[in-house]
């Protein structure tokens, strides 16, 4: 089943190029992977032994928390898996001729079709509920991404906000729910959570978990009170909603009631309250779809009409109902498809989908006609088509069922009544005469246009004539429910009774209803609160306009509440945190003793001297109104805590403190020269006080904590376990880095990942520019070029301009070579000979200690971080001694190549152990005999540690050319001085 899934996945990442390279023809090869899986699923299981034997297949994937890539293929998750797979393959096909090669985006359209089918089969097959939250969220996102498709068009763009929100909102409490679940059964297995012994006797707590997982299940589905966000969502392409929103993603929530059976069955009052909803939503979207004009909106209030009904018999959980619903759910499946694929065919070839203006269409495409008018028929429940047979069995089950289950019978009827109306009114208005109306013209139609939705309505007629093989496949899913006498059974000719009869009184009337469409719309102009009620009362009577009412009230109590919180000052945002952090901390911390009994004041005679000085340079940072003061006393404080560490036993700690302390003041250094001298000045005492008052609170409070939460320990510390494991199985004797760069791998990927993503935002957040620009090299530049010269205006001794002896002047070129490479390009009275020379010398050294800490990190302190960080450092005194030119001739490559050739480096050292049989990250080390250096250790783990130390440098490197370079031409540029 994972290679299924990763099928689907990889065809996904593949579409744009395949739509790039043959147009829309790319649908066929894509159609190819769902119609595989279909036909996988269909020949590799055995339908009849699904029922007894389901097959389970899982892989773990986070094993501390119980959670695995769990799949179940039972008969409920095999029909579904096959629906998704069947008709998404034909679906693509339909595709291929729906659009054309200049359609907008069809690449990213064709990549997000095709994940949401795999999506929605990982969904179905999931029996693990963290697996099956994930690919129901992400047959949301995929949604929401298909019915904005067009983002040129505010319907589009709306649509696809109001189907996000709504169906988000839902799953967020089905996700709830789905945990309250595993956390009774002590379980996260769906099939082990069903079948627990907790529901002989269900409370509150049950009740509760069960109710939120049925409003993601009524979201998704559509039903009342969220009914609005699948008409709006007809704004997305027609073969979206031929699949998404008839065949797919609006069974989600379907299927979840139909897993639920076992936990419904226990609960009555649940079978009444969305019985009731799903026949309430039944007739709503039957009573809206005969007012459209638009056919496939007309189909869309019907799809809302049949989830309805398919809700309320799913939520019955009996095995007549199951086997009923299920039945219905692939007669849907099969009757809806073609018709949103017929709609799109009218809509590309006739210009319009308004019944009003449409007329002779029947005539002009014949073969059109029959595929739309026998689906429909289906859709009716017009004997023998399979929604007949499906619908039949559906009233049998209600009527043998008992009291309540014939009120609820009345009720669908009404509502199967409204469906035969409006199953007319399509046929009519797509197919039929319109009067006033022009003629349509016969257009030429592809056979592999109208071939895909033929195939579909197809199976209307010849799953009729497999019925008895069909039931016998179908009753697998209501095995799982307490066996019971069976009533429903799909027959094609029903026996007499009153369930036949209540379907020749549901066409009857139907066709009534059909016939009397003019006084039904007069009824429905006069009933409608669009018609009486006055303008604010319509928007609490019209879901969708109180669903847009109450988005813009969140938007405008946003509006009201965020400027009392973020008022574009930093004090004050932080200021906030700080004070909400003292609240939550402070009523905890006055039911604990004042002190820990086990508090050493000291363990070294230097903390007595390091701390004090430490914390009077915070005190005199916190006082001081020059920035740099303040940025060179917090590094003070910096140096005071990496001293701590080193006296605490942690070098590895202590030489990271350093150099990232060493790091971040040059980037606050290069940051204060687009920032005032001094700090604003506060007139105000009391906003001093407050201050103060938030500080002292702040340090406290931490310390506290970090006092009771070192008292807390009740544990043996990991560290002398470590030791040896770090050696046998990490190849190291440092214990830290080998825990870096082995043990805790992933967290360190993560770490140098989130580095990358601050790098590449550092330049568009600062400059509105792409960061890759050209590198300008000394070479490129005009002879006698220099920068930061001074204005003429201002008079210098003749001695510093004439400062440089040029090569020109002097014999021997060599012995007059500049210390550094781009020396020259600084002005004379700009550069600093001393600290060319230090540099000069310098440079060399730091890289070599920065390849020296990178290679000995695995035994001895140091590491890729380490080194990556000297080596930046060295780059940065290059560019204090010779500006940015200099550090073009020290570093000649692009920042985001160092970056992203370190996350190669690291992702294939994730990687290439799988080669050879191993796992992920795992870490081998190969002894290599070097001549006069003797045996020479090497773990796999420096490929990721060289990672490392490239992501490191090229973050550095990015902060330099973009607080460093770009800041020294603007500066220049508002001098005038080039």
């Amino acid at each position: 089943m994972l290679f299924m899934l990763l099928a689907h996945l990889l065809a996904a990442l593949l579409a744009p190029l395949l739509v790039r390279m043959l147009g829309r023809n790319a649908f066929y090869p894509l159609a190819l992977v769902p119609a595989g899986s279909a036909l996988w699923l269909a020949t590799a299981f055995d339908p009849a032994s699904l029922a007894s034997a389901p097959v389970d297949i899982s892989a773990d994937w986070i094993p501390a928390f119980g959670i695995g890539l769990a799949f179940r293929v039972d008969t409920l998750s095999w029909v579904l898996a096959l629906i998704a797979t069947g008709i998404g393959a034909i679906v693509l096909l339909y595709c291929a001729r729906y659009f054309k090669d200049t359609e907008p985006a069809l690449g990213r359209f064709a990549g997000v079709l095709t994940a949401f089918a795999g999506a929605m089969v990982g969904l179905v097959l999931a029996d693990d509920v963290m697996v099956l939250y994930t690919f129901w969220e992400l047959t949301t996102v995929f949604s929401y991404l298909l019915i904005g498709h067009y983002q040129e068009k505010q319907s589009s763009r709306r649509a696809a906000m109001n189907a996000l929100v709504s169906t988000t909102a839902g799953g967020l409490a089905m996700f709830v729910g789905l945990l309250m679940l595993g956390q009774a059964a002590g379980s996260l297995r769906l099939s082990a959570i069903l079948t627990d012994p907790m529901w002989s006797a269900p409370g509150p707590y049950l009740v509760t978990a069960v109710v939120l997982v049925l409003a993601g299940a009524m979201s998704k589905s559509a039903l009342v009170p969220t009914h609005f966000w699948l008409p709006g969502a007809m704004a997305a392409p027609t073969p979206v909603s031929a699949y998404l929103h008839a065949a797919a993603m609006v069974k989600a929530g379907v299927y979840l009631i139909l897993r639920l059976a076992p936990a419904l069955s226990v609960l009555d009052v649940l079978q009444v309250v969305v019985s009731v909803i799903g026949a309430a939503t039944m007739l709503l979207g039957g009573w809206r779809a005969l007012r459209q004009t638009d056919i496939k909106l007309l189909l869309a209030y019907g799809t809302v009409s049949q989830l309805g009904f398919l809700a309320a018999i799913g939520a019955l959980a009996t095995q007549d109902a199951v086997l009923a619903g299920l039945a219905m759910l692939v007669a849907h499946a099969v009757f809806k498809a073609p018709l949103f694929m017929v709609v799109g065919i009218i809509d590309k070839k006739f210009g319009t989908r308004d019944l009003r203006v449409l007329s002779g269409v029947g005539r002009a495409v014949p073969v059109v006609a029959v595929i739309g008018i026998v689906s429909a028929a289906s859709m009716a429940a017009v004997p023998p088509l399979l929604g007949f047979v499906a619908k039949e069995s559906v009233y049998t089950a209600l009527w043998y069922g008992g009291a309540y289950q014939r009120g609820l019978l009345v009720a669908l009827v009404a509502g199967s009544v409204l469906t035969v109306a409006y199953s007319w009114r399509f046929v009519q208005g797509a197919f039929g005469r319109s009067a006033g109306a022009p003629r349509a013209r016969t257009p030429q139609i592809p056979v592999l246009f109208w071939l895909p939705p033929a195939a579909i309505a197809a199976l209307s007629v010849v799953l009729v004539a497999l019925a008895g093989p069909l039931e016998d496949l179908l009753t697998g899913a209501a095995a799982v429910l307490p066996e019971q006498e069976t009533h429903a059974h799909l027959l094609v000719v029903p026996h007499p009774g009153v369930p036949l009869l209540a379907s020749v009184v549901t066409l009857g009337l139907g066709a009534l209803l059909a016939v009397a469409a003019r006084p039904v719309q007069r009824l429905q102009r006069a009933v409608s609160p669009m018609t009486w009620a006055r303008e604010g009362l319509q928007e609490f009577l019209d879901a969708e306009r109180l669903f847009r009412r109450t988005m813009r009230g969140v938007d405008a109590l946003a509006v009201a509440v965020t400027p009392l919180f973020q008022r574009g000052s930093l004090p004050y945002t932080l200021g906030t945190m700080l004070v909400v952090m003292i609240a939550l901390t402070v009523p905890v911390a006055l039911t604990q003793a004042p002190l820990p009994q086990n508090l050493v004041p000291f363990h070294s005679p230097v903390e007595l001297l390091v701390l004090p000085v430490a914390a009077l340079a915070a005190i005199g940072a916190a006082r001081s109104r020059r920035r740099l003061r303040a940025v060179f006393l917090i590094s003070v404080t910096g140096y005071g805590v990496a001293v701590l560490f080193l006296v605490s036993g942690a070098p590895d700690v202590a030489l990271t403190q350093v150099l990232v302390e060493t790091a971040m003041t040059v980037v606050l250094v290069l940051v204060l020269r687009r920032l005032p001298l001094h700090f604003s000045r506060r007139p105000l005492r009391i906003g001093a006080i407050g201050r103060w008052g938030i500080a002292i609170g702040t340090a406290v409070t931490l310390c506290g904590a970090a006092l009771y939460a070192a008292d807390a320990r009740y544990l043996d510390p990991l560290g002398p376990e470590l030791i040896e494991p770090a050696y046998t199985s990490g190849g190291g004797h440092n214990v830290v880095n080998v825990t870096l760069v082995d043990a805790r791998v992933w967290d360190t990927f993560g770490e140098i990942t989130v580095l990358l993503v601050v790098a590449t935002g550092v330049a568009s957040l600062i400059f509105v520019t792409r960061r890759e620009q050209g590198i300008s090299r000394v070479r490129d530049l005009t002879a006698g070029a220099s920068i930061w010269r001074r204005h003429p205006d201002t008079p210098l001794p003749q001695n510093v301009l004439n400062f440089d002896a040029r090569t020109d002047e002097v014999t021997g070129a060599n012995r007059w070579r500049t210390w550094l490479s781009a020396g020259l390009t600084l002005a004379p009275e700009r550069r600093m000979v001393i600290l060319e020379v230090i540099t000069r010398l310098a440079f060399p050294v730091m890289m070599m200690f920065s390849v020296y800490l990178l290679m000995a990190g695995h035994n001895l302190p140091g590491g890729g971080f380490a080194g990556g960080l000297v080596a930046g450092l060295a780059l940065t005194l290059r560019y204090l001694a010779g500006g940015r030119y200099e550090l073009t001739e020290a570093a000649p490559v692009q920042a985001g190549l160092v970056l992203g050739t370190g996350m190669a480096i690291a992702s294939a050292a994730a990687v290439l152990p799988l080669l050879f049989g191993g796992t992920i990250f795992q870490t081998v080390t190969p002894v290599l005999h070097v001549p006069l250096l003797g045996e020479v250790h090497l773990p796999s783990a420096l490929l990721f540690d060289v990672g490392v130390y490239l992501v490191v440098l090229g973050v550095i490197l990015d902060f330099l050319r973009t607080l460093g370079a770009q800041i020294d031409q603007q500066q220049e540029a508002e001098s005038d001085v080039r």
